[in-house]
């Protein structure tokens, strides 16, 4: 077997390099940073501890698939996976509030016609029907197949299925959530449900496809899951997971070049003009990977083009450390919506700030991310314009948007200013220093449609060069970024034809 070199520690990388070191391949990975995870990291202080990059896991089978082919012991062995319910708390900007249950349609049907009145369930669960719909037609191609070499008909036509509309005695297709909030939902505050999925997805929701149905049919569908100690136990365990199928890890080494002989790919050289050969290479984002490639392109005209990381949205995290404990009746995860203004959900994208944010808040019921049962971590989200659109560098800048972020989830959270002890502010300038991604930006997962988001293929125009991760297909995301690293090593072990999971 071959000499494999990954570039990058993230989810995806350490996904395929476990995968690939079963498959008898001598896997080293290069990362430039002191640890492992990517974008999948914790803060600590004073006995506190935070996740700052996803707050749960949908989609658990990606991991116990990885689990189960590369080794005895299964995910559940290695970390602790809680069904978190309800999903979600949703505070909408008219103070109306409704608590969804986890993986129950009919549950969430119930829940949001006793909140909203009669009649909004069915809206939304018909609403769920159709975007089961778009999930059926697209699963196959945006997550378990490599990219398809045609996948240009994925961007033809919008998956999203047609309406009956009774006054027009036809069938209308929306092709942006907007139109679907608009023309099936009606309802302003299931309008901004919907939009909340997207920004929760890194997508503004006021360009966002109809394809993007498919993000709230997930956690519908299939549930989220909390990791106890947080979700850098995950990481943890895939890390471990690694080792122990001896994965070499290089931490602190920057790669500089991809080496190539006879027209492919064959090692890497670092910053310290170390060299390593190799007849595998593997690395994380096309766009930064091309510059590592001297001369060459990495797509054909033909391809996915690797769009610049910068043009997508970033995330600022609060951290805050509360005197006080949990109160008992808390829910994990509540979405504190901003009002759906006109206008307000096109700012993003030109680098503005709204001034009511929705923000998610996670207060996780776990004795591992505080010093005692006197006291709380709890997190603050919001989706904001990447540091390529915005400068969070400013004096003040980060520190005023904390400041309404924090506002926000006082709404859900009473008392919370007078609880704070101290906070830790993030931004997407911190985003990008841990993953390298421009401008701090955060993948979206893949998308059908015309104005979908499709990202570049796992293999590439040099032989024996491959991309992983969040930037690559099939997006963003914990669960995408293990579908990623599966797809990589199929291709690399059973070669051009592979084909996915069956």
């Amino acid at each position: 077997m071959g000499r494999i070199a990954v570039i990058g520690a993230g989810m995806g990388a350490m996904a395929a390099a476990a995968r690939l070191a079963v498959a008898g391949h001598r896997v080293t990975v290069y990362e430039r940073t002191d640890t492992y995870g990517g974008g999948v990291r914790r803060f600590e202080r004073d006995g506190f501890a935070f996740d700052t990059g996803p707050g749960l896991l949908p989609l658990p089978a990606v991991y116990r698939d990885l689990f189960v082919k590369t080794g005895k012991e299964p995910l559940e062995d290695c970390v602790e996976l809680v069904q978190v319910d309800p999903s979600a708390r949703h505070v909408f900007a008219d103070g109306t509030e409704v608590s969804l249950p986890n993986a129950s349609r009919a549950g969430v049907v119930a829940a949001l016609d006793e909140a909203l009145g009669a009649g909004a369930g069915q809206r939304w669960g018909d609403f769920l029907v159709r975007a089961r719909e778009a999930w059926d037609r697209t699963r196959r191609p945006l997550l378990e197949e490599p990219l398809w070499p045609n996948w240009q008909v994925l961007a033809e036509r919008e998956p999203y299925p047609s309406v009956p509309h009774k006054k027009l005695l036809r069938t209308r297709r929306a092709s942006t959530l907007y139109e679907i909030g608009a023309w099936e939902l009606r309802d302003l505050r299931l309008r901004e449900l919907l939009d909340g999925y997207a920004l929760a997805h890194g997508i503004d929701p006021g360009v966002a496809p109809a394809s993007a149905a498919v993000l709230p049919y997930l956690e519908h569908a299939f549930g989220t899951w909390y990791v106890r100690g947080g979700i850098r136990e995950l990481a943890r365990a895939v890390y471990e997971r690694c080792v122990k199928r001896r994965v070499e890890f290089v931490f602190g080494a920057e790669v500089v070049r991809i080496l190539e002989k006879d027209g492919r790919a064959a090692g890497v050289e670092l910053a310290d003009s170390t060299v390593a050969e190799a007849d595998f290479v593997v690395g994380t984002g096309p766009w930064r990977l091309g510059r590592l490639v001297a001369g060459r392109e990495l797509y054909g005209p033909q391809d996915v083009r690797p769009e610049a990381e910068d043009r997508y949205l970033g995330r600022v995290v609060v951290c805050l450390a509360l005197r006080g404990a949990r109160e008992p009746a808390a829910v994990h995860r509540t979405v504190v919506h901003g009002p759906d203004a006109e206008g307000d959900l096109d700012l993003l994208g030109h680098g503005e700030l709204p001034d009511l944010p929705t923000v998610v808040v996670d207060r996780p019921d776990d004795p591992a991310l505080r010093p005692d049962a006197g006291h709380e971590s709890l997190v603050v989200t919001a989706t904001v314009p990447s540091a390529a659109w915005y400068d969070w560098t400013a004096p003040g800048a980060a520190d005023a948007f904390a400041d309404r972020m924090v506002a926000a989830a006082g709404r859900a959270v009473p008392g919370l200013r007078e609880r704070v002890l101290w906070r830790e502010v993030r931004t997407p300038v911190d985003t990008g220093r841990e993953t390298g991604a421009l401008g701090g930006a955060v993948p979206p997962p893949a998308l059908a449609a015309a104005e979908g988001v499709l990202h570049p293929a796992n293999t590439t125009a040099v032989p024996g060069l491959f991309t992983v991760g969040g930037w690559s297909h099939p997006g963003g995301g914990l669960a995408h970024a293990g579908m990623s690293g599966a797809l990589v090593a199929g291709l690399i072990v059973e070669g051009p034809e592979f084909r996915g999971s069956q």
